[in-house]
């Protein structure tokens, strides 16, 4: 889509729909107006919608903030469409800690919507959520995804920024649990993402602000549900950390996602959690549960079918690795994933590397992201690092 088209493409949507009424800015209808502009992100196959006082709408299109064409919206507009669609509860919410989340559901579509407050104003992000749960192969996801899904216990984390697609690859491991095995799955989400049907499995979504009143109370009775495979949204603090292991510990497969920016650099995010006496017994947890973690970055693309394309990081909890984790030397795990390419591992350096030999990604994004450019420089010429040495 060009940038024209974009510029131009709310306007369309609202044209056919209106059929000459009332433009955008009008008060006419508040709850449809909001919904047109979250239609027109769906038609232009955008990933984001951001609205904010005094400013035009704008979308993220294949990775890009863009401004769509139109008038700026004022404050009062914004909170006025809001209304229409936020509860009491949330509006509450909102007016109580300056910031909310929920989803909201566009025909096929679902968004996950942020409202939240900056210079006193109120501004709007909201995730679209396609309704298809993508498969490994058309997400381009290394296929060691489908092997370490297939576990029956365990921790298995996935990391990375906001926006670089944890949610879309968990609910792609999700949905070939939900394909393959007869298991009761339980999600637990602040708010419900991907929807998913039951097939062999069988399927519980809880969704925080709504179905339960916070995690604190979804986590309390989750053993009493009787899952095989938990999914908790987010692990923010020491109490979500804390049930997930719990649920790992007691032979269940459990999911959960963290802001980190590589594998090794999760396991100390998750420590932080914990006060600095009991990190110890949190590591111990960690080297006999953890099954995995998968960091991921979004990137653009180069090919006009694939806009934006994963460079993925996975760490498997080897015997090797789970030492490493007990010993508190987790500087080393990144010379274990380099030196353990042929059991899945991969790091973000060798995926740059792949991504750019197979003409997925430009060496100048490859470069801009690696880890270490001088590194990834070698690889691309050929030359292996090596890391002997690293396990004592």
């Amino acid at each position: 889509m060009t940038e024209d088209s974009v510029k131009n493409a709310i306007q369309t949507e609202h044209a056919a729909d209106d059929d000459g009424d009332a433009p955008l800015a009008s008060t006419r209808d508040a709850k449809a107006r909001v919904d047109k502009y979250f239609r027109s992100v769906m038609k232009m196959n955008a990933s984001d919608l951001h609205l904010k006082a005094d400013t035009a709408a704008h979308v993220r299109l294949d990775g890009v903030i863009r401004a769509l064409q139109g008038e700026p919206m004022s404050n009062e507009l914004i909170e006025d469409m809001l209304l229409e669609i936020m509860s009491p509860e949330q509006q509450a919410l909102f007016e109580k800690n300056g910031a909310c989340d929920f989803a909201r559901q566009v025909g096929d579509d679902r968004f996950r919507v942020n409202v939240f407050r900056q210079r006193g104003l109120t501004s709007v992000a909201a995730r679209r959520i396609p309704n298809e749960i993508l498969s490994y192969e058309q997400l381009h996801l290394p296929p060691v995804l489908e092997k370490l899904a297939d576990h029956r216990q365990g921790l298995i984390l996935l990391t990375g920024i906001t926006g670089s697609g944890k949610s879309t690859t968990i609910a792609s491991m999700l949905q070939q649990i939900n394909r393959s095995r007869a298991c009761h799955i339980v999600t637990i989400e602040d708010p419900i993402e991907f929807i998913y049907q039951d097939d062999k499995a069988f399927i519980n979504q809880r969704e925080i602000g709504l179905d339960v009143a916070d995690f604190h109370e979804a986590l309390k009775y989750l053993m009493r549900q009787d899952p095989d495979v938990v999914l908790i949204g987010e692990l923010r603090d020491e109490d979500t950390f804390a049930a997930a292991l719990q649920a790992a510990e007691s032979g269940h497969l459990c999911f959960g996602t963290i802001h980190a920016s590589s594998c090794a650099g999760a396991i100390s995010r998750l420590l932080e959690l914990f006060p600095e006496q009991g990190r110890a017994l949190v590591r111990s947890s960690l080297e006999f549960n953890l099954q995995a973690i998968i960091c991921q970055k979004l990137l653009p693309g180069i090919r006009k079918d694939v806009p934006q394309i994963p460079a993925v990081e996975v760490m498997i909890a080897t015997t090797t690795v789970r030492k490493l984790i007990g010993e508190a030397r987790d500087k080393d795990i990144n010379g274990v994933i380099r030196n353990s390419y042929h059991e899945g591992m991969i790091d973000f350096t060798e995926s740059l590397r792949r991504l750019v030999e197979t003409e997925m990604i430009s060496a100048k994004t490859a470069y801009e992201n690696a880890p270490n450019p001088e590194e990834l420089k070698m690889r691309l010429k050929g030359i292996s690092v090596s890391s002997g040495g690293i396990i004592g």
